[in-house]
């Protein structure tokens, strides 16, 4: 199904170690409205979806998979040089103690990501309406991050993933609009 490609869908750079914004960034690895939870979404909701669409959320949620590669990336090097002291001056001190720099699927308040995030009705149109609403969520958290750092390179990333989940959300209202005009079609057999 996947083909791998070591390397980043877009070019990660990091200006300086940053771990307050590392803290931050955590929110799009595990939160409830982050990558992993789009990716896993997605893929999960193929399996009730009309074929007309499967291959749109096959295509959304693999390419999530690769921002959540894009996240963790940053978070490293944000945080890769940073000491001991610099992690408990930012409010990472917990975080240290049980993970050390690996990085952990939780939000940025240190909750543990949590499979309560993934909604799937079964309900073509709704299930699509929940996505719409994902994007766009994720969408407004890059635009904050993006005003939490003057960092210029990280900015950039940001910005990429940032209209990524405008034209995902973009997308997934052309499928619903498909979706819809199906329903209203008479059928002839």
């Amino acid at each position: 199904m996947w083909v791998y490609e070591k390397k980043l869908q877009y070019p990660v750079k990091v200006g300086k170690c940053d771990v307050r914004m590392a803290k931050y960034l955590i929110e799009q690895y595990g939160g409830a409205d982050g990558e992993l939870a789009a990716a896993l979404r997605y893929l999960n909701q193929r399996y009730t979806i009309p074929d007309k669409v499967i291959g749109l959320l096959t295509d959304i949620g693999t390419e999530e998979f690769a921002h959540l590669e894009m996240i963790a990336t940053m978070v490293y090097k944000l945080t890769k040089d940073a000491t001991v002291e610099q992690l408990k001056a930012a409010g990472m001190g917990d975080y240290y103690a049980n993970h050390d720099k690996a990085l952990f699927y939780q939000n940025a308040s240190g909750a543990p990501w949590t499979a309560t995030y993934i909604q799937a009705k079964g309900d073509p149109i709704a299930d699509l309406y929940e996505d719409i609403a994902a994007e766009e969520k994720a969408r407004a958290t890059y635009q904050w991050l993006i005003d939490l750092t003057d960092d210029v390179d990280l900015q950039d990333g940001l910005k990429f993933l940032r209209e990524r989940e405008i034209i995902h959300s973009l997308r997934f209202r052309e499928a619903v609009e498909i979706l819809k005009a199906e329903q209203g079609a008479k059928k002839f057999f």
